[in-house]
């Protein structure tokens, strides 16, 4: 029987906030398929111990300590990219938050609340799709995954500014899957639900209830349910599959 070649090797996959959580297990998945990794996250001593994993699994890894929301940074990154890979194969936009502490009724909301929000979960993805959407398109292939959120689908209460974050992303995906398609280039989104990360373990114990409470399957995510779409969609298995939005939420949201 012939050996398996991973689905993604001599790829570069970027993953945007990659030091914890879904960032974290998507570049891990990745890496596994044989991806080298570019990570990008503010958290240094995150960034140094995913690394430590990647590369001891036999690939590449670059570690790039920096804010997402800074075009400088960016614009840096992608310089650094360049000339240590030759370029992006694999965007993962997954850094994103909602206001968290500021959460709370729209009513009673400010400006620069959602302009954070809006921010570092919608033009973000911008941002990073700029850069390395033209070196797909000139290269035919490219995989762009954009993580959204089901509060784009649900509309959680207390959480407009991030579910219209997370909308204008599904917006942006099936737009850009369209400009891209004839180049050989995907983009899809995902929209996880309640999924086991820090920001899930710092909320309210009788909020996370009641989000249990909503999920028909009882119970909240893992990273790793996230990372395997991510993995399945950078791979071949993914090839025929663009504009599309998925909901990886427990059966909270169904179409």
């Amino acid at each position: 029987i012939p050996a398996r070649v991973p689905a993604v090797s001599g790829r570069t996959a970027l993953v945007s906030g990659a030091a914890n959580g879904i960032g974290r297990a998507c570049a891990l998945a990745l890496a596994a398929d044989g991806a080298d990794i570019v990570a990008i996250d503010v958290d240094e001593s995150g960034l140094a111990s995913l690394v430590a994993g990647i590369e001891a699994s036999g690939r590449r890894a670059l570690a790039i300590a920096g804010d997402c929301r800074d075009g400088g940074t960016v614009d840096a990154a992608f310089d650094q990219v360049a000339e240590q890979f030759g370029g992006v194969d694999i965007l993962v936009n997954n850094v994103g938050q909602s206001a968290r502490a500021k959460a709370g009724p729209f009513v009673e909301s400010d400006a620069e609340t959602w302009k954070f929000v809006l921010d570092v979960s919608l033009f973000t993805t911008l941002r990073f799709s700029r850069h390395a959407a033209p070196g797909m398109q000139a290269r035919g292939w490219g995989r762009i995954i954009n993580m959204s959120s089901d509060s784009a689908l649900v509309g959680d209460s207390g959480l407009a500014d991030y579910a219209a974050a997370k909308s204008g992303l599904l917006g942006f995906t099936r737009s850009l899957a369209r400009e891209l398609a004839p180049h050989g280039v995907t983009v899809n989104a995902l929209c996880p639900g309640a999924i086991r990360t820090r920001a899930l373990e710092q909320m309210n114990p009788a909020v996370l209830d009641r989000v249990r409470q909503s999920i028909p399957m009882g119970r909240v995510g893992e990273p790793e349910d996230i990372a395997v779409l991510v993995a399945f969609l950078a791979g071949e298995g993914g090839r025929y599959i663009t504009g599309q939005t998925i909901a990886v939420d427990g059966g909270r949201w169904m179409l």
